[in-house]
């Protein structure tokens, strides 16, 4: 490789970098400046389209440090995508194809949604394990469809955060051979020197767990390029320690934690640029031979992959291209629904996982796992094997990592990933949760035991405000349901929404209840599962507490007021609804009292009264104790109706 082209290639996006932030007068410079020639080179190794973003067997390209998007927009301009200089010139501004921080699904090219340090770490771990068992999946002797490599490039803040580790741990038991980590060692952070706050040995903790180490200077084009060659050959995980420079080509700034997060000023690239030969009064300036060299990633990715189509075409083995074919367009009809005797006693968990059974024998995608909680969460998929040649994938105690490498999982483009822990730790990966909403990615997160009905454990296992938190969260959807039966229409219209959702699901046994809607359907939210003529007030509930809502409906009628009773399975879809259907579930003459064993602040903006948690912790005790300790009785429902009535 010609190395003065390369530094010409390099400062290149470095000064677009700088010109991009100095327009926005807000960015993070540091990490484009010292990254810029880890970029160039690695643009000669990265295989792509960006004529088709989505091609299948592309390498895939995750930024942890999601603050380097004038890096990211500078590459994914000059390689051709569908990003334009002018693009770059909105950088940060609103509504542009070029915000902040990259956004799946909004920049053509990105890949993950990043800016949370670590998770992309995990992003790329999952996006890897995804590329593994697909390759063991689709794969033949003569015909590889799946044979890509997953890049990720990190630095100090990503390997601080304890989600890399979790990660990594797994990536090294895993053995994946197709995931390279490249860390932009520069030893700074915001606070100044990472020796402030961090020392460790990041060389030996990777060995450690099972990752094969280069240590390079990150400025070195040859070591660059050997480092990337070497790691395309191994046979565990590659860690390339690239050592480098914060705000490297920078006048005054180099090695300045204040490079970190603000413009260097307009003074300081000019001066950066006529140290580098380029013309400092010309911004955005991309010499004609530098993006010749960048856009041939144009030409070398369509031919990648018309070879690719070429290569799958050709293959002796149809079955592999009918099994893509499946796997790109699931078939939920073809999903065998379990049913339920009404009456029966089944908790909401053990419903799931027959639910779960078969939705996976009905499609070939759909995997997943527990954070080491599959007996409990009941999550196994009864004969389908272990990962990575089978479908249950054996997370460990490592629930934000989960959360994140099954986001990666939705967004690879063949899967239909699950992930699953008790609702309490939930807050262990809410982060991840947020991402895949804001990325809009079908990942299915299934939280078990649901309430003070976990029982003994007590209150460091009963969930009281998270149910609320995820109520709150745009774009998710949170299915709480009553009964076995309501569990099966709530993942029938949740595969139909291809959303993120999340399943908050019994410990304890719940009754059946006869598959009767009086008014509306689960796909609406909300629906009267019993309604009564003039009533005077509505019950409205979730979960477990339907049947208390029923059997305070009945008592209330001996007592001569007539009661609806609504289950709220998804209170989000319900909010969808428009206002014709919302006054026909709560009329708005009529009192409405809602129960729930949570926190239940956002039944306020239905309800005049809400029997819940409170600001209350559970207790340690059985479950029908708490539930009567607590309140959560027909008798406490008769007394709060006869107050409300007057």
């Amino acid at each position: 490789m010609d190395e003065k082209m390369l530094k010409k290639m390099a400062d290149t996006i470095r000064f677009l970098a700088l010109d991009m932030i100095e327009e926005a007068r807000s960015g993070h410079p540091g990490v484009c400046l010292g990254l810029a020639d880890v970029a160039v080179v690695l643009s000669h190794h990265l295989r792509h389209n960006p004529k088709n973003p989505k091609w299948l067997n592309r390498d895939r390209l995750i930024f942890s440090g999601g603050h380097a998007t004038g890096l990211i927009y500078s590459l994914l301009y000059l390689w051709g995508y569908d990003v334009s200089l002018e693009d770059l010139k909105q950088f940060r501004q609103f509504g542009s194809k070029t915000p902040g921080h990259p956004e799946y699904g909004h920049t053509p090219g990105v890949e993950m949604t990043t800016g949370p340090l670590g998770q992309g770490v995990a992003n790329a771990v999952g996006m890897a394990m995804a590329a593994q068992y697909g390759a063991n999946l689709l794969n033949s002797e003569t015909t590889k469809i799946i044979d890509h490599k997953v890049y990720c490039l990190c630095g100090d803040g990503d390997l601080e955060e304890g989600i890399s580790y979790e990660a990594c741990a797994l990536a090294g038991r895993l053995g994946l051979d197709n995931l390279i980590l490249i860390y932009d060692s520069n030893h700074i952070t915001i606070e100044g020197d990472t020796a402030l706050a961090w020392n460790e040995d990041v060389k030996r903790r990777f060995e450690a767990q099972n990752w094969d180490v280069i240590e390079i200077d990150g400025h070195d084009y040859a070591q660059i390029d050997g480092a990337l060659t070497w790691a395309q050959t191994r046979k565990k995980p590659a860690l390339i320690i690239a050592n480098t420079i914060i705000a490297k080509g920078s006048c005054h700034y180099e090695g300045d934690p204040h490079a970190h997060g603000a413009p260097l000023g307009e003074e300081e690239i000019r001066c950066a640029k006529e140290r580098a030969g380029f013309d400092p009064d010309r911004r955005f300036y991309v010499p004609e031979d530098v993006l010749a060299r960048f856009r041939c990633a144009v030409e070398r990715g369509d031919l990648a992959e018309r070879e690719w189509k070429k290569r799958i075409l050709e293959s002796p083995y149809k079955e592999q291209v009918e099994l893509l074919e499946r796997l790109q367009n699931p078939n939920f009809e073809a999903i065998e629904w379990p049913t339920f005797e009404p009456g029966s006693m089944v908790a909401t968990r053990e419903s799931n996982g027959k639910i779960l059974n078969a939705i996976a024998k009905a499609l070939p995608g759909f995997l997943g796992g527990s954070a080491d909680l599959a007996p409990s969460n009941k999550t196994y998929l009864h004969g389908m094997g272990e990962f990575p040649k089978g479908r249950n994938i054996h997370f460990g105690v490592r629930e934000h990592a989960m959360g994140a490498i099954t986001n990666a999982m939705a967004a690879y483009g063949l899967f239909i990933p699950f992930n699953a822990t008790f609702f309490v730790f939930s807050d262990y990966q809410k982060a991840a949760v947020r991402i895949a909403a804001l990325s809009n990615l079908r990942n299915y997160f299934i939280w078990t035991h649901d309430s003070i009905g976990v029982g003994e454990d007590g209150p460091t296992h009963q969930p009281i405000e998270q149910l609320s938190t995820f109520r709150a969260l745009p774009n998710f959807y949170t299915f709480r349901p009553a009964d076995a039966s309501e569990n099966v229409e709530c993942w029938k219209v949740a595969l139909e929404l291809g959303k993120p959702c999340g399943f908050v699901l019994s410990r304890q046994k719940l009754k059946t209840l006869k598959p009767h809607r009086d008014f509306g359907d689960v796909a609406k939210g909300g629906y009267i599962v019993k309604e009564r003529p003039n009533a005077q007030v509505v019950l409205a509930a979730s979960g477990s507490e339907v049947m208390l809502a029923l059997q305070a409906g009945c008592a209330l009628e001996e007592r001569g007021i007539n009661a609806n009773v609504v289950s709220m399975p998804c209170m989000e879809l319900f909010l969808e609804q428009d206002r014709e259907y919302r006054d026909r579930i709560f009329p708005p003459q009529t009192k409405v009292v809602a129960i729930e064993a949570a926190s239940g602040l956002e039944w306020y903006r239905f309800a005049d009264r809400v029997i819940s948690m409170e600001n209350r912790f559970g207790a340690s005790g059985p479950a029908g104790v708490l539930f009567k300790e607590f309140g959560f009785t027909i008798e406490r429902i008769v007394q709060e109706v006869e107050n409300l009535l007057g």
